[in-house]
């Protein structure tokens, strides 16, 4: 990340989200791991590419999983807030997850 996030919110996550997100990102290593192991061993190249896609949709549902939980809590206090900077970020933080 080149960019630094010079806005912080007050909202605290939950110990539950937080192990939630933790799991989620501790699965996407593994694939990741899996896919490294599977490059060295030179297994075939589809089955990489099988083992690859699973990282990519880990970690892709791991960022849904923390953007619902940002907009249903830091989301709705910076509407009620006017806080449009902290709109602003996550509009930026969405274009570059998507991209």
């Amino acid at each position: 990340m080149d960019e630094h996030n010079t806005h912080s919110h007050h909202h605290h996550h939950s110990e539950e989200h937080r192990r939630e997100v933790s799991n989620r990102l501790a699965r996407a290593i593994g694939h990741l791991q899996k896919v490294k192991q599977m490059v060295e061993n030179d297994e075939d190249c589809s089955d990489v590419l099988v083992q690859l896609a699973a990282v990519k949709s880990a970690i892709n549902n791991t960022g849904k999983v923390i953007l619902k939980d940002h907009m249903e809590h830091c989301m709705v206090h910076a509407v009620e807030d006017g806080d449009m900077e902290m709109i602003n970020e996550l509009s930026n933080a969405i274009d570059k997850f998507i991209k």
